[in-house]
């Protein structure tokens, strides 16, 4: 690398032109950057969500849930799959190897559910979910008219919102939910269709045999050629309630083949012509839909509602494109939002959501506390320089570094957000430690008197080995994260990218621009001395002689030299002390804290509200509208938005509940949100009418973690699950840090069992399946087709007048046989039963779950004492009880990033034995790691920060960033040794010269991560604040440990070398003695 910097020394002209041209690309480049909160991935999972209304969880799960679980386990690389059978509703969730696109987990799913379709229900049609962060809206608006009829607006905000919005650049769907949907409902007349010979099903078929316009040929005229259609579509309800029906009696009255048919329509008061029959007509009359039934064009039952700050609202969802800029479609839709007032007339249009605030405020408080750190590094290099010019050249070295890192992150196609910014934001510390080093011995080797060119190449040929062998281990640690699979792997990937292009830039700027700026900014004592008529060599040694008299007389030298030379003879107490400290290190870790990820630090959270099995829509909605007047009477809360019923939408596939209520809290900037929190717990535990009201932390989107410790239990028959589940259940009593427990299978609902007596129904012609159609078309409306109205499908009902609304009437319900009606009682056994409201299953394995919502923020020792109870637990045979939710990610992220730090190390090892060509030597600077960790420990302690897995992120980091120094320190040694000085000169000279750039490299990085260790801002911290607390506690122990302990190692090692090369060689001098009187001697020039 010496090479690079004489060339660039050579061509100082063509060296500033690049720089030039690659500050302009920079910042051409972060201008095209796009700005998101955290990098896009793909979740490898999807969840097939089946509507199936009217059916119970049994029959949810016997029909739905397993037969599509089965169709999907038969895929190729299907890591895990799950289901859940809820009243009305089915859920399966597939899960696959991280690096499988959603494009293709949808793929496969759709064919593997395409091959089992006819074995589902038929009016059951599963949707499948799938997606990456691209998918979650990032922002949402809410729409509602100012005289309260939201129903005027519908349509025009539906056919006003798409194109609007989508002329935004990075726009990719707009979604509009709320909209109230129409149907046509049918009520039969019964008798009409009985006594001419028709059903239901002529409806349907009539339905299937009109409404198509199909080519029929063409023919040639004096004109030319004519193409000929037959038919017309059925576009109005009036075409609709205009369609002929045939029946029997229409089939018998049909011409034959001789005689054409002239079908008429029955005549205004026409007499039917058998008496007998009410409402028949004459055998050559046809019927028509609105003969034969009531038709009516409504609006569909209401199953979800969704309000704005109490008030019924349309909600309008944008998702941008994979390359969109999060901050920008955010601004250009804001722009559009008068526009589309002024479209719609007088309505009101509220930001229900907007990731774009959050997104500003994290890059902007990142920024700062970038700012802040390099301002910090700058002061450090001046005070320990005292040389403006010196300190100007070597700051330059951290915007060049930034700025190139930009071009990096723009042509590998990564975005600006939180992670990308706080690896940045760290590399601010780390990326001037070369051109410290690089510009202090330049101003070493000037101070000399050296020529300035000599000076600056011997300079930089004297460290560029070390600052190589430095820069590649630190950017070395990181390559295990390549091998980190899953959520972390997937979001720490960017950061470690981002680090590693910002420290390579830094190498290159340091042994390129560096040296060309010393040569043209910094002053040469050597010139003055020629311009006087001086002797260069005379002044060089009288100059080198000065200067290293000045060292040792300076504070740090007089420090620094009692304490080494005390250490190097005491070696063997040193040692031991050392080690005292390692263990004093490692008893600290029981009384540190873990968590996972952390808070994001948002101002808004979620609620799920769910009230007790068979609660009504409407109880529902006045709960909700309970928790809605709690919310908006806090002062801070800025917007609600409340969806009751969700049913089967997107939230239900990732842990919303199907009939529960989902309310989104937006608060006003600079809210307490904990403070708000604790607020709201304590009303909605006051108020017991509410159901149960959970409040999950984060608003805004997470990433894909539970929140719960969640207690899987298996088991081959259900009573070996009953009994399983309660005892762990009690087992779970009482667990610290834990607000509560719940039980899976805790939750029933009524149901009415109607249980066919098969003989009793088989002895009246009917069979299980009849009776059981017969009763659903009784108790709700049936579908029977749908119909293109104005552009949008309509569904279709069948309605009964008269369903039956209580247990009696549903025993009374009349089953038609070919005797005559019976009764239902009369063929079946009825009774009300409780069944869980739930039924899971993985992989085919009844399965059920305890959840423990952990309340206290030290999340491994909850799981800790979990584990413990679980432990203990006597299960039945064949059953299992595994811990997942968030203790389960916390675990496999913990063990990933054990593993690759163990690989860190052993990557460090191999790159300085590449180095140095030795083995010893590495395993000496192997030894500033652990020290580190005592630092870094004691800072979380401290700070009371948990160790989670941005702090495990902090301490890779520190492996590459701590054994900097020990490189530096031994390589200076070991060219003082190549020089011919003695063993113990050589390590105190060496120490004693790379005190000062030590120092100031540890300390620049220290004080640049103080302001983001403090979290000086906030918002976004909640990944870089834990990761600088680690690498600031983590330097400033090695640092200390690494002058003292270092140097003794090497004495022990090298020096135990030399005795046995010289006792092979004959001679055995008795080297610790002289080595003393080297000490002696080097502590003597102090003065």
């Amino acid at each position: 690398m010496f090479g690079l910097a004489k060339l660039s020394v050579a061509n100082r002209s063509v060296v500033a032109l690049v720089t030039v041209i690659t500050a302009i690309f920079g910042f051409i480049s972060l201008g095209s950057l796009k700005q998101e909160l955290i990098p896009s991935f793909e979740f490898p999972q999807a969840a097939i969500v089946t509507s199936y209304p009217g059916a119970s969880p049994e029959v949810v799960d016997a029909q739905v849930s397993q037969v599509i679980e089965d169709a999907v386990r038969q895929i190729d690389g299907l890591a895990n799959s799950s289901s859940t059978s809820q009243s009305n509703l089915s859920l399966v969730r597939v899960e696959f190897e991280f690096g499988t696109t959603s494009a293709q987990v949808t793929e496969d799913v759709a064919a593997a559910i395409a091959r089992i379709k006819s074995n589902l229900p038929a009016d059951v049609e599963p949707n499948i979910i799938s997606g990456s962060f691209d998918s979650v809206p990032i922002i949402a608006l809410g729409v509602s008219a100012n005289n309260g009829d939201n129903e005027t607006i519908a349509q025009a905000l539906a056919d006003v919102a798409g194109p609007l919005f989508a002329q935004v650049p990075g726009v990719r769907d707009v979604n509009i939910s709320g909209t109230i949907e129409k149907r046509i409902n049918l009520e039969l007349k019964t008798a009409v269709l009985a006594a001419n010979g028709l059903s239901q099903q002529s409806i349907v078929s009539a339905l299937q045999a009109n409404g198509f316009v199909l080519p029929a040929g063409s023919i040639d005229d004096d004109k030319g050629s004519i193409s000929i259609e037959v038919g017309s579509a059925v576009t109005t309800l009036e075409d609709f309630k205009k369609l002929p029906l045939i029946g029997a009696r229409t089939v018998s009255a049909l011409p034959t083949a001789q005689t054409p048919a002239f079908p008429t329509r029955p005549t205004a008061g026409a007499t039917p012509t058998n008496p007998g029959a009410p409402g028949a007509v004459s055998a050559n009359q046809v019927l028509t839909v609105e003969e034969v039934a009531t038709v009516t064009y409504e609006n569909a039952p209401v199953t979800s509602i969704a309000r704005t700050n109490g008030k019924p609202a349309l909600s309008v969802s944008i998702i941008k494109t994979q390359d969109g800029n999060t901050v920008a479609v955010s601004n250009g839709v804001e722009e559009k939002i008068a526009e589309l007032k002024e479209k719609l007339g007088d309505v009101t249009v509220v930001t229900i959501f907007d990731q774009a605030p959050f997104v500003e405020k994290s890059l902007e408080n990142l920024t700062i506390e970038g700012l802040l750190g390099l301002g910090f590094a700058i002061l450090i290099i001046l005070v320990f320089l005292l040389s403006i010019r010196s300190t100007i050249v070597t700051a330059i070295s951290i915007p060049t570094s930034v700025l190139v890192t930009f071009i990096g992150l723009n042509q590998f196609g990564f975005s600006l957000n939180i992670l990308t910014l706080s690896a940045l934001t760290i590399a601010i510390g780390r990326v001037v430690d070369d051109s410290i080093v690089v510009i202090e011995n330049i101003n070493r080797h000037l101070s000399y008197g050296e020529p300035k060119k000599d000076a600056i190449l011997n300079a930089v040929k004297e460290v560029s080995g070390a600052i190589t062998a430095a820069t590649i281990t630190t950017v070395a640690v990181f390559l295990p994260i390549a091998l980190v699979t899953g959520l972390i792997g997937e979001i720490f990937r960017p950061f470690a990218f981002t680090f590693t292009i910002a420290l390579v830039a830094s190498l290159f700027v340091s042994l390129t621009i560096v040296p060309v700026l010393a040569y043209w900014f910094l002053k040469s004592p050597a010139e003055k001395a020629m311009e006087q008529g001086q002797s260069l060599e005379v002044f060089a040694a009288e100059a080198r002689q000065a200067e290293e008299a000045k060292e040792r007389k300076s504070w740090l030298q007089r420090g620094y030299l009692p304490i080494l030379t005390w250490t190097q003879k005491r070696p063997v107490i040193t040692v031991t002390a050392s080690f005292l400290v390692l263990v004093f290190t490692f008893g600290l870790v029981p009384f540190l804290k873990t968590d996972f990820i952390g808070s994001s630090g948002n101002n808004g959270f979620t609620i799920n509200q769910t009230l007790p099995a068979g609660s009504t829509f409407e109880q529902r909605d006045k709960a909700a509208s309970s928790v809605e007047s709690l919310l908006l009477a806090n002062k801070e809360v800025k917007v609600v938005q409340t969806t009751i019923g969700l049913a089967a939408d997107g939230r239900v596939a990732f842990g919303a509940s199907a009939g529960g209520t989902a309310i989104q809290v937006t608060l006003i900037e600079d809210a307490d949100v904990a403070a708000v929190q604790a607020d709201l717990e304590a009303k909605f535990a006051a108020n017991s009418a509410l159901g149960e009201v959970k409040i999950n932390s984060g608003g805004g989107p997470g990433f894909g973690s539970s929140s719960t410790i969640d207690i899987k239990v298996l088991a081959p028959t259900e009573e070996k699950l009953l009994a399983a589940i309660s005892s762990v259940e009690n087992a779970m009593r009482g667990t610290p840090d834990v607000s509560e427990i719940t039980n899976s299978l805790a939750k029933k609902q009524r149901t009415l069992q109607v249980t066919v007596d098969r003989v009793a129904a088989a002895e009246k012609g009917l069979t299980e399946i009849a009776v059981s159609g017969i009763v659903a078309s009784q108790l709700r409306p049936s579908s029977i087709g749908k119909l293109n109205i104005e552009n949008t499908e309509t569904p279709i009902y069948v309605l009964q007048s008269d369903v039956p609304d209580t247990v009696e009437k549903v025993k009374a319900i009349s089953i038609p046989t070919a005797t005559g009606l019976v009764a239902l009682s009369s063929i079946a056994k009825i009774e009300e039963v409780e069944v869980p409201v739930s039924i899971t299953s993985e992989k085919g394995d009844r399965t059920a779950q305890v959840s423990l919502t952990p309340s206290g923020d030290n999340l491994g020792a909850i799981s800790a004492e979990v584990t413990e109870r679980l432990g203990k637990v006597s299960l039945p045979l064949g059953t299992t009880a595994t811990i997942g939710g968030i203790s389960s990610d916390q675990a496999e992220s913990f063990s990933q990033l054990g593993l690759a730090l163990l690989a860190a190390i052993a990557i460090v090892f191999i790159v300085m034995v590449a180095t140095f060509s030795s083995l010893i030597q590495p395993l000496i600077l192997l030894i500033s790691i652990p020290f580190a960790a005592t630092g870094a420990l004691g800072l979380l302690l401290l700070s009371d920060t948990p160790l989670g897995v941005p702090a495990l992120i902090g301490m890779l980091l520190l492996v590459g960033v701590v054994v900097t120094n020990a490189i530096v320190l031994i390589d200076l040694i070991n060219q003082y040794r190549k020089q011919g000085r003695p063993l113990q000169e050589a390590i105190m000279d060496g120490a004693r010269q790379r005190l000062r750039p030590i120092l100031m490299t540890a300390l620049a990085t220290i004080f640049a991560l103080t302001p983001m260790a403090l979290g000086f801002t906030g918002g976004g911290g909640f990944i870089s604040q834990p990761l600088a607390v680690v690498v600031v506690g983590g330097l400033f122990s090695s640092t200390i440990l690494t002058l003292v302990i270092v140097p003794v190692l090497y004495w022990l090692v090298e020096g135990r070398k030399e005795r046995r090369m010289n006792k092979s060689r004959g001679k055995a001098p008795r080297m610790r003695k002289s080595s003393r009187r080297a000490a002696r001697k080097a502590a003597a020039k102090l003065g």
